[in-house]
């Protein structure tokens, strides 16, 4: 198996506990000739870059590897890249046979969340396992960590996991309600249990097996649950940036959908809950809930998917602490898939100049058919329409090396069940 753990770190690897920022230097060398960015937009990207730079973000991932397995079509040759988050969509993807997945990540914190998960499903009994990973809470987690997972990480994740498996001992608070986004959820829970008192009506909502059920019963809690006090609280910025939303991405929704953010997080609510199965939405359950259950959960927690990833040894998953553009100009092993996640929302505003470089380096690995995966919080990505590319010696512009299947991606986002996304995009690359 080819991972960080089994080399030693690089030059950008950071090893001192601390967020690596790999953009500095890149960002010296491409000055931005935006206007001066308001004070209100200063403020909001350094709370930002605090909660991001200090923090393990994402506990579980947010976005529906269900839509990424159709739109990828996955084969034994296939080499993956996609940013690690909170690994759960790497270990998905792997179970699908391709040759490889390089999960990617530049905080640190997520990718010793992945090798800890990966740790686990080479060293553990199902049971353990499930107690960990999918009620987020075991009685024996620190002696557990201990005697059969630390050993086998890297340096950074023992660091990272000496002082923090104390996340799991709780089981008040479990695992799915620490970290940043976590702890947001957590808020909600309160919200719910202590403010809004739905908590029996919630319960019965998550019971609901037909879209019927839910809708009778979600149009009773709607104007309860969206009170003054929760509109004001995910109008704010702050709160925003506890879910990974940066101020550019807000940007971007405010200027393209009706009524802007707080609007756009309303419907997609109703979508939630009102138009798509509840009993089989992982995302939202653990969230409200605290925790899986062996039906409502992602693959690699399903016993037999445990079980099939056990006995390769999650050999075909590797974890890096780098930025997208610095692991691929590290290598020269042609990729075929890249799962971009919505990151370049974050890269779209004032480091445009990195945006440019990440495709370079994308266009420069990729293998032939190469196909391409990302989610926008807004309707539209309209900043790739002005990325300029080098192929072939000559100036390019990013869209007309790129053959979009629009139809797909439509029918795909619409069945959603994560349904935070504005936008979800599959592109072929010009071979």
């Amino acid at each position: 198996m080819v991972s960080q753990m089994e080399n030693p770190p690089s030059r950008n690897r950071d090893t001192s506990g601390k967020m690596p920022w790999f953009s500095r230097p890149l960002l010296r060398l491409c000055p931005t000739k935006d206007p001066p960015m308001p004070l209100s937009n200063w403020i909001s990207g350094r709370v930002f870059k605090f909660v991001h730079g200090n923090n393990l973000v994402y506990n579980t991932c947010w976005e529906d590897p269900r839509l990424d397995r159709q739109a990828l079509e996955l084969t034994s040759s296939d080499r993956v890249l996609v940013i690690t988050s909170a690994g759960c969509n790497a270990l998905d993807y792997a179970l699908t046979g391709p040759a490889h997945v390089y999960a990617v990540d530049m905080n640190p914190r997520q990718n010793a969340l992945l090798e800890l998960k990966m740790t686990g499903i080479r060293n553990l009994q199902y049971d353990d396992f499930f107690e960990l990973f999918g009620h987020g809470y075991h009685p024996r987690a620190a002696a557990i960590y201990q005697s059969a997972l630390r050993s086998a990480l890297s340096p950074w994740a023992q660091n990272y996991w000496d002082r923090f498996i104390k996340f799991f001992d709780k089981p008040k608070r479990s695992f799915y309600y620490r970290g940043t986004s976590g702890t947001f959820a957590r808020g909600i829970r309160y919200y719910i249990d202590r403010m809004a008192k739905l908590r029996p009506e919630v319960n019965d909502l998550l019971a609901c097996q037909t879209v019927d059920e839910q809708q009778a019963i979600y149009g009773k809690i709607r104007e309860r649950f969206w009170s003054k006090s929760m509109r004001f609280a995910l109008n704010r910025d702050s709160t925003l940036s506890m879910l990974g939303v940066p101020k550019a991405q807000r940007l971007q929704i405010d200027k393209q959908y009706p009524g802007g953010i707080l609007s756009f997080i309303q419907d997609s609510m109703d979508a939630v809950f009102g138009r798509l199965p509840i009993h089989e939405n992982y995302f939202w359950r653990v969230y409200i809930t605290g925790s899986y259950t062996p039906a409502c959960c992602p693959e690699y927690l399903k016993e037999d998917n445990f079980q099939q990833l056990k006995s390769t040894g999650v050999s075909n998953v590797s974890v890096h602490t780098d930025s997208v553009q610095g692991f691929l100009e590290k290598g020269d092993e042609p990729i075929s898939r890249f799962v971009l996640l919505d990151h370049m929302d974050w890269l779209s505003e004032h480091l445009f100049p990195l945006l440019e470089l990440e495709w370079q380096a994308i266009l420069d690995r990729a293998a032939p058919n190469t196909r391409i995966l990302w989610r926008s919080g807004g309707l539209r990505t309209d900043f790739i329409d002005r990325v300029q590319v080098a192929r072939d010696g000559k100036p390019v512009r990013l869209p007309e090396l790129l053959s979009y299947r629009t139809e797909q991606s439509a029918a795909l986002h619409e069945l959603d069940r994560v349904h935070t996304y504005g936008s979800f995009y599959i592109a072929d690359l010009a071979s």
